[in-house]
Formats: C-alpha cells, sequence, structure tokens
C-alpha cells in the first residue's frame, strides 16, 4: 500500500513534457540551431510549458509574460534536429531511460526511485533544474534535460535516511535488471543482492539517495528557496 507522502505525490503530475517542434504561437517549424524561448505555467490541471520561436517571443511574450497567471519561469533554448533514432542494442538500462519508463508507468511503488533518478542525473549534470514550485504544500523541481529540451516535473518526496537502503536497492536492481529481472537459474546460484552496486550508475545512485535524503526537521518545501536564479531565468531588459 503507498504511504501518505507516495498519495501525495501521485496527486501532483509525474510527467515529460516534450519540446515542441514548432513554435506554439505561429506554428513555424523550428530550424536546426534555432533559438527559441520556453515558457512555463502552473495551471489547475498542472504544469505546462509553451515554447515560441524569438520573433513570437519579442513580439507577444517579453512584455508581460511574467505577469500572466500560474507563470513560473522562462527560458532561452536552442533547438537541434533530433537525429534519426539508430536501433536500439540489447543493454541494461542507464539512469534517463529507467527514469522515462517508470515516469511513463507511473506506479506508486517506484516513486522514491523515480526521484532518486532525477537527483543523480542532475548530479551528473545531464539534468538542469530550470523552475521549483509548490503544489499542495508539496516541493515541485521542473529538471529540462539540455539536449532533447525535454521537461521532467520531478516531486520531492523528502526521503529520510531510514528509506535509503530500500531505494538504493530498488535503483540498483532497476538498473541492472530494468522491468523483468531473470530469474535463477539452478544450476547458476543468485548473484548477492549488492552486486549491481559495483556498477559506476549504481554508486552514482547511492550518492545521489544520500545527498537527496532529508534528516528529521529538515524545513518544509515553502521554506526551501527556488532554484537559483539564471540569465536565462531573468526577463529580459
Amino acid at each position: 500500500m503507498p504511504s501518505r507522502r507516495d498519495q501525495r505525490a501521485l496527486m501532483i503530475d509525474w510527467n515529460i513534457q516534450i519540446r515542441a517542434r514548432a513554435c506554439q504561437a505561429c506554428h513555424r517549424g523550428f530550424a536546426d540551431k534555432e533559438p527559441y524561448y520556453t515558457v512555463l505555467f502552473d495551471h489547475k490541471h498542472g504544469l505546462e510549458r509553451l515554447d515560441v520561436c524569438e520573433a513570437c517571443w519579442l513580439a507577444q511574450h517579453s512584455q508581460g509574460a511574467t505577469d500572466r497567471k500560474g507563470f513560473i519561469s522562462f527560458w532561452q533554448g536552442v533547438f537541434n534536429v533530433p537525429p534519426l533514432a539508430p536501433p536500439e542494442p540489447i543493454q541494461k538500462e542507464n539512469a534517463e531511460s529507467l527514469l522515462r519508463k517508470l515516469v511513463a508507468e507511473n506506479n506508486p511503488a517506484t516513486a522514491p526511485s523515480r526521484y532518486i533518478l532525477a537527483a543523480m542525473l542532475e548530479r551528473k549534470r545531464l539534468f538542469k533544474v530550470k523552475a521549483q514550485t509548490v503544489q499542495d504544500g508539496q516541493r515541485v523541481t521542473v529538471y529540462e534535460h539540455p539536449k532533447t529540451g525535454d521537461v521532467f516535473t520531478i516531486p520531492d518526496l523528502d526521503l529520510h535516511l531510514s528509506q535509503l537502503e530500500a531505494v538504493q536497492r530498488q535503483v540498483s536492481e532497476l538498473l541492472l535488471h530494468g522491468f523483468n529481472p531473470p530469474a535463477p537459474s539452478p544450476e547458476t546460484p543468485a548473484a548477492p543482492a549488492d552486486a549491481a552496486a559495483t556498477s559506476e550508475e549504481s554508486a552514482a545512485a547511492n550518492d545521489a539517495a544520500e545527498s537527496a535524503a532529508s534528516e528529521p526537521g529538515a524545513p518544509t518545501p515553502a521554506a526551501i528557496p527556488a532554484a537559483e536564479p539564471s540569465p536565462a531565468n531573468l526577463s529580459p531588459a
């Protein structure tokens, strides 16, 4: 049965918002290496992103966008035409592919693993924090994947040190075996429970878990400062 914290997290969208391939104002397709702007809003149904070209940003959004109801943040990016996807090799899960699958599945039992994987990807500088907000009394972090422009909405589960061992084990097993762990054969002894911890990504997951966990008495979400400002998060003069 999901814990109360996990039930609360289910009320907040764990989602991936894919970067648009065309301006959502004029509907013109983005060219390769073209600058664009992403604006993030908090509506009743959840967080919403808007991707617009530079011309539409200057004409329609640069003046007054920050005053619109629900505005959270905006930043500038550069559109890169995605390459043709090669055939997927058979390999272990990596942190990013695993997080995408877990968010799509939205299983309450894997909520702590999703939270730790996002923290791990931030520590490895594969994710960037773009905004932080509070929904239903819970802090929500908005991460962007710099290469794809995809936005990940991750609620803060406020994990405690007593939960770390189980979460680390779950993340390690998922990284090693994915969703379908192989059944041990009678001839082959089962691998030790901590075998996955020898991998680089599992060790990084452990580090991220320890960093993300909070001691009892940690500040409430409302008391936690927003993400550090950067020039891309500031309104143009």
